[in-house]
């Protein structure tokens, strides 16, 4: 008998349109950014997971990764993205299953563009 086999992406992201996981979910997988998340995802809850340690969450607080920035490092739920930074909302993001360093991510702030493999939404 054959059996079954699941293969998931990772880093899984549950975005949701209200605080504290409440709300619409959307669930995205892979390392991807997303220049917009007043846009059509409207998000102001999360959980970020992935089986590597070494998977990073960037946040920033303006559109198209611009702005100040924070980096959380493995799994993450974070319940509320008002003020989240430096008193500012979480405007984009990046998910990826790999560690980037911090010139990498101010690479990514300084032109825009994602490395390669990683999806833009």
């Amino acid at each position: 008998m054959n059996k079954a086999v699941i293969l998931q992406t990772f880093p899984r992201l549950s975005l949701y349109s209200d605080e504290n996981f409440r709300g619409r979910v959307r669930v995205l997988r892979g390392n991807l950014g997303i220049r917009n998340l007043d846009g059509r995802f409207d998000v102001e809850s999360l959980r970020f997971f992935s089986t590597s340690s070494n998977a990073t969450l960037v946040l920033f607080s303006r559109r198209n990764f611009q702005g100040a920035f924070r980096v959380f490092r493995g799994n993450r739920s974070i319940a509320d993205l008002d003020d989240i930074i430096a008193g500012n909302d979480a405007d984009s993001l990046i998910s990826s299953n790999v560690r980037l360093t911090l010139a990498q991510i101010r690479e990514i702030r300084r032109t825009g563009r994602l490395p390669s493999g990683f999806r833009r939404i």
